[in-house]
């Protein structure tokens, strides 16, 4: 798959490990994001294609999630290094503006309304940038040290090549994923 053909530096998504999660479990098929403060003058964009899911506990609070509050926020490794669990293909893109179309997304993701909101209002021009992604679990998680260049509130990072033995396993089958894309254009 596209990841098999990859031999150059590997990128990596950072998102909240419960998102992370809601995607890996196949629930959520959609990542909305308007950027990190690192992101500079251009602002957030989808840049690549094929990338990694970096969990992460920053900023994460289940408060902004449409889960019950008794909901346990995963744990870090006890030996203080990353593990990386699936691999995301973005299929298309929008850029959605009118605030009423990114509400009636609400069905197909886990934040808040209020979460969402404050991503859509954030910076002088509303909006939210949104990917309909197909997810897959790596054969083996890609675990590695944690380094300062992971830190910060950025989305992109660099993470190390996944072993060559690895293989790519479908979160939804091809008839999921369709009914998936189909609901969700349905919005657009």
């Amino acid at each position: 798959m596209f990841f098999a053909l990859l031999n150059f530096a590997m990128f990596a998504f950072k998102e909240w490990t419960l998102i992370c999660e809601a995607l890996g479990r196949g629930d959520q098929s959609i990542i909305i994001r308007k950027g990190g403060i690192a992101e500079g003058r251009d602002g957030f964009r989808f840049k690549h294609a094929d990338f990694l899911l970096f969990p992460t506990l920053f900023h994460e609070q289940v408060a902004k999630l449409k889960l019950p509050l008794a909901t346990p926020l995963p744990k870090a490794r006890e030996d203080g290094q990353h593990e990386v669990s699936f691999a995301v293909h973005v299929e298309w893109t929008r850029a959605i503006t009118d605030w009423e179309k990114v509400k009636a997304f609400a069905p197909f993701h886990l934040w808040t309304e209020a979460e969402i909101e404050k991503r859509y209002r954030q910076d002088d021009e509303p909006g939210v940038s949104l990917a309909f992604v197909r997810v897959h679990r790596l054969s083996q998680p890609l675990v590695f040290p944690d380094l300062p260049k992971y830190g910060g509130c950025r989305s992109w990072i660099e993470v190390p090549d996944l072993p060559e033995d690895t293989s790519l396993i479908p979160i939804l089958n091809d008839a999921t994923h369709s009914a998936h894309e189909k609901e969700i254009r349905a919005v657009l």
